[in-house]
């Protein structure tokens, strides 16, 4: 059963991250890197196959990483990623 009406889809939605968040997301992409890095792992590959799957062994329990980014929703941290690549691309952003 389809929970949307065709009128729904029609629309877009409006998500905002407040600054907070966005800092707390990007403090704890931070420390997974550098756990994931340290351990020995590439750590573009493994944070994205945990945000692709959902599946925290994708992370280390290395400087509590694995603890420290389930308690991130995946749709943040992949807006912290976006967000950062577009301020470093140099593209502007509408608010």
């Amino acid at each position: 059963m389809n929970r949307y009406s065709d009128e729904d889809l029609g629309n877009t939605q409006y998500f905002k991250v407040t600054p907070d968040e966005e800092s707390g997301v990007r403090k704890v992409l931070e420390v997974v890197y550098e756990a994931l890095s340290k351990k020995g792992y590439d750590p573009v590959n493994q944070i994205v196959g945990y945000i692709m799957s959902g599946d925290p062994t994708y992370i280390t329990n290395y400087m509590g990483a694995r603890s420290l980014i389930m308690k991130v929703e995946r749709d943040e941290l992949v807006e912290e990623i976006l967000e950062s690549y577009i301020e470093n691309n140099g593209w502007n952003r509408h608010e």
